[in-house]
């Protein structure tokens, strides 16, 4: 296995451990990262309440969810975030309720700006944008894929805003919250499940 993620992955938290850190930024008016904003600062606290919901009220149909059961190839999701992120608040719960099903996949959680080199490895368009996942295999340590930092169908909204204008306005990032909100982690779902699906195609027949 690669060092830098070897090290990473000593270092990584749970999801309960990296929900736990979240609220107790939120409580304590504070946030992870290194820019300690005030900006920062709300967006976890805002998070906070998005991923508090999303734990209770996120479901996977059952057709994804015989999937899931059906995966046996044992692997690791290193997802590299931060609280104030908030497509991390979005797809963190939803990775979290798949990974939930399965004894055959672990999610564990890294801060970015704790771990610079895991992120310069993993870089989406040159950018250090979260969250990102990296799928580990856990026998032979090789990385089979990555994810992130939006689902496949924000992937393309975002990309088609930028095609268009330039960049993302304040007004286009609030319209993508709502398109997330509609969206109730359906998209990331699929998304995961057809990737576990190329991995061990057995799943899918």
């Amino acid at each position: 296995m690669d060092t830098t993620i070897n090290d990473s992955l000593n270092c990584s938290m749970s999801y309960k451990e990296y929900r736990d850190l979240v609220k107790k930024m939120a409580e304590n008016n504070s946030t992870t990262g290194l820019e300690k904003t005030e900006v920062y600062t709300d967006f976890t606290l805002l998070n906070d309440k998005r991923m508090k919901r999303w734990d209770k009220t996120l479901k996977i149909s059952e057709e994804s969810q015989q999937k899931i059961l059906e995966f046996k190839h044992p692997i690791t999701w290193l997802a590299i975030a931060e609280s104030w992120c908030g497509d991390g608040a979005h797809m963190l719960p939803a990775l979290n309720k798949v990974a939930e099903l399965s004894k055959y996949i672990e999610l564990k959680i890294v801060l970015r700006d704790e771990n610079p080199e895991l992120m310069d490895a993993f870089l989406t368009y040159g950018t250090r944008s979260i969250p990102k996942v990296i799928m580990i295999d856990n026998e032979t340590g090789a990385v089979l894929n990555t994810y992130g930092p939006r689902p496949s169908e924000a992937t393309a909204y975002v990309n088609r805003f930028k095609a268009k204008y330039g960049k993302l306005t304040p007004e286009f990032k609030e319209d993508l919250q709502h398109w997330y909100n509609k969206n109730k982690g359906q998209n990331i779902i699929e998304d995961i499940t057809e990737m576990l699906c190329k991995l061990e195609p057995t799943v899918c027949q």
